[in-house]
C-alpha cells in the first residue's frame, strides 16, 4: 500500500500517550505543546506513518511512528510558499527573494526544513544562520543544464540554498544533480543508492 503522506509533510495529531516508554523528555515535552512531527522516509505498515520529532536543538531529533487515524491536520511543503513572515533573517530574505522565480519555474515547489516548521506552526525554529531548505515536484524529468541553471539562482542569494527535486522514485539533491559526478545519491523509504538517473525505473534494479 502507498502512503499518502510524503517526507516533509507536518502532520498534527500524535499525543504523549502514543509515544514509545523510552522517549526522551523533550519530545514528551515538544508533543504535550502540540507541535506537529514531520512525515520521514522510512517503510512501515498500512495504518502507521514513520515521522520524526523536532527538538529545539539542531541534534534532537527523534523517529517514531503515528497512527494514520491519529492525525488530525497535515501541511504540506507546498502549502507554506505564501505564508505571511514576521521575522528579519537570511533564510527568509532568501525565500522572499527567490519565491517570484519559483512561481514561475513551472514546478510545484515547497518550504521544508526549519524555515517550513516555522510558517507552518509559529514555534522559533530559524536563526541567523539557518540554511533555507526547499523541495520541488519533479515528476518528469529535469536535465543537467536546466539543473545547473535553477542552481545558480539559487546561489545568487546570501542565504545557503539546499533544495531537494522529489522525483516518482525518491528524492535527489539539487546541487549533486547540476554537479560533475554521473551517479547521484537517490533517497526513498526503501534505501538510499548511487543511480545515472533518479527518473528512470530501471535505476531501482541495476
Amino acid at each position: 500500500m502507498v502512503n499518502e503522506f510524503l517526507a516533509h509533510d507536518l502532520l498534527w495529531g500524535l499525543t504523549p500517550e502514543q509515544l514509545p516508554a523510552d522517549a526522551p523528555s523533550w519530545v514528551v515535552e515538544v508533543i504535550s505543546d502540540g507541535q506537529p512531527v514531520v512525515v520521514r522516509r522510512a517503510l512501515s505498515a498500512a495504518d502507521q506513518i514513520a515521522v520524526g520529532v523536532r527538538g529545539p536543538l539542531r541534534e534532537q531529533r527523534f523517529p517514531t511512528l503515528m497512527a494514520v487515524e491519529a492525525i488530525q491536520r497535515r501541511v504540506r511543503p507546498e502549502d507554506l510558499c505564501h505564508v505571511d513572515v514576521y521575522r528579519d533573517l537570511p533564510a527568509l530574505q532568501a525565500l522572499a527573494q527567490l519565491r517570484p522565480m519559483l512561481d514561475d519555474c513551472g514546478w510545484v515547489w515547497g518550504v521544508s526544513g526549519s524555515a517550513g516548521f516555522e510558517l507552518a506552526c509559529g514555534v522559533t525554529a530559524l536563526h541567523e544562520r539557518s540554511d533555507l531548505d526547499l523541495i520541488l515536484r519533479t515528476p518528469q524529468p529535469m536535465g543537467r543544464a536546466q539543473a545547473q541553471e535553477l542552481l545558480k539562482r539559487l546561489d545568487a542569494v546570501a542565504c545557503p540554498v539546499d533544495m531537494q527535486l522529489q522525483t516518482p522514485l525518491g528524492a535527489v539533491a539539487l546541487r549533486e544533480w547540476a554537479g560533475p559526478a554521473k551517479r547521484v545519491l537517490l533517497k526513498n523509504a526503501r534505501e538510499a543508492r548511487l543511480v545515472l538517473d533518479p527518473w528512470h525505473p530501471q535505476e531501482q534494479t541495476a
